[in-house]
C-alpha cells in the first residue's frame, strides 16, 4: 500500500495552500444549484423556461465533475508521507456521513409532511450511499437527490492509496501522455453506453435512455476516470509541467467548452465535452496559487463560501423542491420568477451555513484531524519522490 516517501532539499510546492480553488468550489456548487433551479417550473413564459432548463442543466452536469477532477487533484496535492490509510479513509467519512445523514433525516421529515411516498428502495441506498451502483431511477432519486454523486466520492476514497500509487509510479514525461489516455476512455463511454437498454427515458431533450445516462455520468466506475486525472494534474503541477497560460484564456477554453455542451449530444454533454476546459481551470488556477499569483477567488468570503459549498450542494434540492411546494408550487412571470430563484438561493445558503456550523465543521474537528505520525510498520499514504525547486524559483 506504501508508495515512495516524498522528500527534497528544497521547500516543496505543494506545501502551497490553494484558496483560489477553495473560492472556486462555491462556484460550482452555484452552477449545481442553477441546474437544479431551472427544473422547478419557476418561470410561466414556457419558451424561456425550456431554454434556462438546455442551459443551466448542463451547468449541473459541469459543477458535479468539477468537484470529481478537484477530489482527485486537492487529495494528491494534500497526502503526506505520515498519512495512513485507515486515517485518510476516516476523515473522508467523516466528511461524506453527518452531512448525508441530517440532509435523509431532513428529507424524510419533508417527505413526510408533504404526502410524498417513502419506499425501502429510495431510504436504504440513500443512507448507505450504494445509490449510483444499479440504473433504477427510484433509487438514484432517493432521497436527496444529490447525493447520488457521494457514492461516486466514496469509491473514489476507496481507491485513492492504489490509484495514488499507480500515478506516482508513472514517469514525468509521460504524465500528460496519461491524461490524454484517460480523457480518450471518457470519450469512448458514450459510445461504449449504447449497449445499455434505450429505455426508460429521462424527461430531458432530447430524449436520452436513463440505462445510458446513468453508465455515463452516475456509475461510479465510470467516474473514476475524472477523478483520476484530477490525481494526474495534481502531479502536473506539482512537477512544474503546467503551462505558463493565465486564467483568462483558461476561462475562455472553459466557456467555449460549455459552449459545446449545450449543442453536443446529451451523452458526450454530460462529461465528455467539459473535460479538458475543467482541468485546465483547475490546474492553471492551482499554478498560480503556487506562483503566489493573486486571484478574486482567494479573498476571505470566497475562501468562507467555498468552505461551505459542500453544504450547499447538500442542501438545495430540499430548500428548492418543499419550498416551491409551500409556496404554492406555481409557475411566475420572468421578473418575479428571477427574484424567487435568488430567494431560494439566500435561504439555502444560509441553511448551508447552519448545516457547516453545526454539523459538518464540528465533525471534522472531532474525528477528521490529522493524528500524530503512526508506527513505520502502519500503511501509509505517501507522495511520490518529486524533485522540486522551491516556489521563488518557479517558472509559472
Amino acid at each position: 500500500m506504501a508508495t515512495p516517501e516524498l522528500h527534497t532539499d528544497s521547500a516543496d510546492v505543494r506545501t502551497s495552500r490553494l484558496p483560489s480553488l477553495t473560492g472556486m468550489r462555491f462556484l460550482a456548487a452555484l452552477l449545481v444549484f442553477l441546474c437544479h433551479s431551472s427544473i422547478q417550473g419557476f418561470f410561466a413564459d414556457a419558451g424561456l423556461q425550456g431554454q434556462l432548463q438546455t442551459v443551466f442543466i448542463r451547468a449541473g452536469w459541469a459543477g458535479v465533475q468539477f468537484f470529481f477532477v478537484l477530489s482527485g487533484f486537492v487529495l494528491t496535492w494534500s497526502a503526506r508521507p505520515t498519512d495512513t490509510v485507515r486515517a485518510f479513509w476516516r476523515r473522508r467519512a467523516t466528511k461524506l456521513f453527518p452531512n448525508n445523514l441530517v440532509t435523509c433525516v431532513a428529507a424524510i421529515v419533508l417527505m413526510l409532511a408533504t404526502g410524498t411516498a417513502l419506499t425501502a428502495l429510495r431510504i436504504v441506498p440513500n443512507l448507505l450511499l450504494v445509490q449510483s451502483w444499479w440504473p433504477n431511477f427510484e433509487m438514484f432519486d432517493g432521497l436527496n437527490p444529490p447525493s447520488w454523486s457521494l457514492s461516486c466520492e466514496l469509491l473514489f476514497y476507496a481507491c485513492f492509496p492504489l490509484l495514488l500509487r499507480g500515478v506516482n509510479a508513472i514517469p514525468r514525461r509521460a504524465l500528460w501522455p496519461a491524461m490524454a489516455a484517460l480523457y480518450a476512455v471518457i470519450l469512448l463511454m458514450p459510445l461504449i453506453a449504447t449497449v445499455m437498454p434505450d429505455a426508460p427515458l429521462l424527461g430531458i431533450k432530447p430524449a436520452t435512455s436513463f440505462p445510458q445516462f446513468w453508465l455515463v455520468y452516475a456509475f461510479p466506475v465510470t467516474r473514476v476516470l475524472d477523478f483520476t486525472i484530477g490525481i494526474v494534474a495534481a502531479r502536473v503541477v506539482a512537477t512544474r509541467q503546467w503551462p505558463r497560460i493565465g486564467m483568462l484564456p483558461a476561462t475562455i477554453v472553459a466557456i467555449v467548452c460549455y459552449a459545446i455542451t449545450v449543442v453536443a449530444p446529451v451523452l458526450y454533454s454530460t462529461v465528455a465535452t467539459m473535460t479538458i476546459g475543467l482541468v485546465l481551470v483547475i490546474g492553471t488556477s492551482a499554478a498560480g496559487d503556487v506562483a503566489g499569483r493573486s486571484s478574486p477567488l482567494a479573498g476571505r468570503r470566497m475562501r468562507w463560501l467555498g468552505e461551505v459549498s459542500f453544504a450547499l450542494y447538500m442542501v438545495h434540492v430540499l430548500v428548492l423542491t418543499y419550498g416551491h411546494k409551500i409556496i404554492g408550487g406555481g409557475a411566475y412571470s420572468t421578473p418575479v420568477a428571477i427574484l424567487v430563484v435568488i430567494a431560494f438561493f439566500l435561504v439555502s445558503l444560509g441553511v448551508a451555513a447552519l448545516l457547516f456550523t453545526l454539523v459538518e465543521n464540528p465533525a471534522m474537528k472531532r474525528f477528521g484531524r490529522r493524528r500524530k505520525p503512526t508506527s513505520p510498520g502502519r500503511a501509509r499514504i505517501r507522495s511520490s519522490s518529486i524533485p522540486i525547486r522551491p516556489p521563488a524559483a518557479s517558472p509559472l
